[in-house]
């Protein structure tokens, strides 16, 4: 393995840890509900720009990771992360090619999406989970968020030569 390769995963990795870390820092409870999820637009990046390295089982990895960073039931958040990300390697030379709006509110979409499928899996799991319409506000906050994230996780990917 070449040193710049190890150095890549290495950028790649800690820009997972990062997304990481912004998803469970504590915030005030009138911004709680607008926090983007930064770990899943980290991931759609990076399954975007290298869907043959960074795809389903990476999702599944991070997915059991948020899982046990917020102390939530094991599996339901890699469930989720793996069908977004599944939809994002499948049609990544097309996702590539958008322009930015319409990347931007797919990235919406999808995150709708892996709301929706935790949801899903919480109440069938739990069973006494009510739907709102605060379940909706990451995806908005997300579509403003995918900008700014492409364009630093894009500028870091070309100065770190990460392929």
């Amino acid at each position: 393995m070449s040193a710049h390769v190890a150095n890549g995963r290495l950028v790649v990795w800690l820009t997972f840890f990062l997304g990481a870390m912004f998803q469970i820092m504590p915030l005030p409870k009138i911004v709680e509900v607008w926090r983007p999820d930064w770990l899943v637009l980290v991931a759609i990046y990076w399954a975007m720009a290298l869907p043959h390295r960074y795809n389903i089982l990476t999702a599944c990895f991070l997915g059991v990771l948020l899982d046990i960073l917020l102390g939530a039931t094991v599996g339901i958040r890699a469930l989720a992360f793996s069908l977004v990300i599944y939809v994002v390697v499948m049609h990544s030379q097309r996702l590539r090619n958008f322009p930015r709006w319409q990347q931007s509110l797919l990235v919406s979409s999808l995150i709708c999406g892996y709301h929706l499928v935790v949801f899903w899996v919480q109440y069938v799991v739990v069973g006494e989970t009510p739907i709102d319409v605060v379940l909706f506000l990451p995806a908005i906050s997300s579509v403003f968020i995918w900008w700014w994230l492409f364009l630093v996780l894009r500028n870091l990917r070309r100065l770190y030569n990460v392929r």
